[in-house]
């Protein structure tokens, strides 16, 4: 099944259940996926409503840190659940050792071996972990590569 048809059809049964915050999170996807096609005036493939759907993970993980250096664990609490459902729709995520065996390899196959090799690294890591995993997760791992 497509993911777009995916989303409403899970819209559908939590409207159903009246799961309140699963309406209202998946709600918030299908608006970003349909700015998305309105940007790119046509309709989106999986690839592209997955990379919708990251970005709205992504705010979710900044607003969870930013709720919590301001002591607003409820606001944290609620962003946590809502990361939670948009998971669900992501591919799983890579763990670290997973992603670090990747920055190693393309270390070896770009010759990098000084943080002026970052950019380089980075622009041929990124397609490969696209949407398994976080970008600030895999920007440390270069760093302590290129740096130890």
């Amino acid at each position: 099944m497509p993911l777009a048809e995916k989303l409403l059809d899970d819209l559908n049964i939590a409207m159903k259940a009246r799961d309140e915050l699963k309406v209202s999170t998946l709600r918030l996807a299908r608006s970003a996926v349909k700015n998305a096609e309105i940007d790119k005036g046509r309709s989106l493939t999986d690839e592209e409503i997955t990379e919708a759907i990251t970005c709205e993970s992504k705010r979710r993980r900044e607003a969870i840190e930013e709720y919590q250096k301001a002591g607003r664990q409820e606001l944290a609490d609620k962003e946590r659940m809502e990361l939670a459902i948009l998971s669900e729709y992501l591919p799983e995520q890579m763990d670290e050792a997973e992603i670090e065996k990747i920055v190693k390899e393309v270390a070896e196959e770009t010759g990098a071996v000084s943080m002026k090799d970052k950019g380089r690294m980075m622009s041929a890591i990124m397609p490969r972990v696209r949407g398994r995993a976080d970008g600030k997760i895999v920007n440390q791992i270069v760093d302590r590569i290129l740096q130890g």
